[in-house]
């Protein structure tokens, strides 16, 4: 065969396989990154708080990274009865003070209205501080669209830890999560209480539940900052909370993390909200900041 033909059909080759290359879908990552430094390695998962069973197990990526790892590192064990009755206490409030007390007259009845849309007894949340409140109604929705907290990745997470006995560690604890809920001022409480009444009659809590989930399936953490982004546009004060309940952690968490990485012997598998992981203030860009190697998996 001529060499000037065969390099035409080796060019109409190279094209073709071109073609099809561009066709195929982006190779598929997960909410999960890996992060190395010159002794150690820290895998860091970005979790939702509900979910649904179909889907468990976990991608392979994440399944592998958790076998790999004898130690998980969770918020808080939410799996710990003691604990939860202990956070408990702390999020109600002692008769006869009682949440309609708590709030203007008009949101109260808003919130009793939207109790039947979720099937809960005013007489079971009748006690609850606002925020407490408030949180309740937004996990009501993730669970009126089909995200059950049973389902919750830390869930499984933790459950599978238990089962498989590995080590577990709280990168918080439960006080700690309690002292940020004690830290919203009487004004923050109330006005998270009424913009997600509002979230929750506009549309757009819904809006939030499956753009947020969406965004956590693709692996694709400025997605997941867009959404909350979106959210603190259009409910007042929710930016200053999400400040409290997110941003302010990250010093606390990234010096564990940074201990794991340079004075840890053994793997841990970090699970934490996902958009602690996400935009330049979170872990994932601060730990980059910070000379580790990290990768998305």
């Amino acid at each position: 065969m001529e060499p000037q033909l065969e390099m035409k059909r080796l060019a109409r080759y190279v094209f073709a396989l071109a073609a099809l290359a561009s066709a195929l879908p982006a190779c598929a990552v997960s909410y999960l990154w890996e992060v190395t430094s010159l002794t150690n390695r820290v895998y860091l998962f970005g979790t939702v708080h509900a979910g649904m069973a179909s889907w468990y197990p976990l991608p392979r990526a994440v399944e592998e990274a958790f076998e790999d790892s004898p130690v998980l590192v969770a918020e808080a064990d939410i799996t710990d009865p003691i604990l939860m009755q202990k956070s408990a206490r702390a999020t109600v409030y002692t008769p006869p003070a009682n949440l309609s007390t708590h709030v203007p007259a008009a949101d109260f009845v808003r919130f009793q209205r939207l109790l039947p849309r979720y099937g809960l007894p005013e007489a079971q949340v009748i006690q609850m501080k606002p925020f407490v409140a408030a949180s309740l109604l937004v996990f009501s929705e993730w669970a009126r669209l089909g995200y059950d907290a049973a389902y919750g990745v830390d869930v499984y997470l933790l459950k599978r830890a238990k089962k498989e006995k590995k080590t577990i560690v709280e990168i918080e604890g439960v006080d700690a999560q309690i002292a940020l809920m004690d830290s919203l001022t009487d004004a923050e409480n109330l006005a998270v209480f009424h913009g997600t009444l509002d979230a929750i009659d506009s549309g757009l809590a819904d809006e939030q539940v499956k753009g947020m989930v969406a965004a956590w399936q693709a692996g694709d953490p400025d997605e997941v900052l867009a959404v909350a982004k979106k959210y603190d546009e259009q409910v007042p004060v929710a930016a200053e909370v999400e400040e409290k309940f997110i941003w302010s952690r990250h010093d606390a968490m990234l010096a564990k993390i940074q201990d794991y990485l340079d004075r840890g012997k053994e793997r841990h598998f970090v699970a934490v909200g996902a958009l602690h992981l996400s935009g330049p203030r979170g872990l994932i860009a601060k730990l980059r900041a910070r000379g580790y190697v990290v990768k998305q998996l």
